[in-house]
């Protein structure tokens, strides 16, 4: 609650997620699956998730109810255009930001920008956001950003006359709302909490979160 859920909020409220729309959804992690369960109460009729770790892909679609699209195994870009009749997603939402991988050619691009110092930000799924979504449709990051990144498609964004928006979660402004819509089950973050480990174990449990392994989503050091 002091992180995840009011981000995840906030991504789908700049998403402007609407009855009836469909989302995708880049980044599986904790800030991911609450902005498919806040798409959801604000009307989406589907939500689909975009990640290549498989725990988190089953958590998104066993709890937070979206489908899932690894993609490591399907061509992103068409696989949105198949799973929309062609029209590309209403809303996107980049809940990844500068550490995104990605596969190929970018994927080695970003890598040695990044290693020559030439590039901070790897923005393989905010690229990807803007390619998938539909005209007129709105791209909403969370995901953070911290400096410059390269090759964003802008005559896409300009041409397809999307709408960006983009910044930190508010959580003095909605940490009340989301405490009333989680005692009304409209949303529901507990599954997240992974690992609840003793504040001695913060070391581990930093390496454990960033490694991305034990089916680690959440940890929590309790003193």
């Amino acid at each position: 609650m002091s992180d995840g859920v009011p981000t995840g909020y906030i991504a789908a409220e700049m998403a402007d997620v609407k009855p009836g729309d469909i989302v995708a959804v880049w980044g599986a992690g904790g800030v991911g699956q609450m902005a498919i369960q806040c798409a959801y109460y604000m009307g989406a009729e589907r939500v689909i998730a975009i990640d290549d770790i498989d725990y988190r892909l089953a958590a998104a679609a066993t709890y937070s109810k979206a489908e899932v699209l690894n993609y490591r195994d399907a061509d992103v870009l068409e696989a949105l255009k198949e799973a929309t009749g062609g029209r590309g997603p209403d809303c996107c939402i980049d809940a990844v930001g500068m550490e995104a991988n990605s596969t190929g050619v970018e994927h080695y691009y970003d890598r040695t920008k990044q290693a020559l110092k030439l590039e901070t930000d790897r923005p393989a799924a905010l690229r990807q956001a803007i390619a998938a979504c539909r005209e007129g449709g709105t791209v909403a990051v969370v995901g953070v950003y911290a400096g410059f990144a390269d090759k964003i498609p802008m005559g896409l964004f300009f041409n397809k006359g999307l709408t960006m928006r983009g910044g930190q979660m508010q959580g003095q402004r909605h940490v009340p709302l989301l405490f009333e819509l989680i005692r009304q089950g409209k949303i529901d973050p507990g599954f997240m909490l992974t690992h609840p480990m003793p504040l001695s174990d913060g070391s581990k449990v930093y390496k454990l979160f960033n490694s991305r392994t034990d089916d680690c989503i959440r940890a929590v050091l309790m003193p």
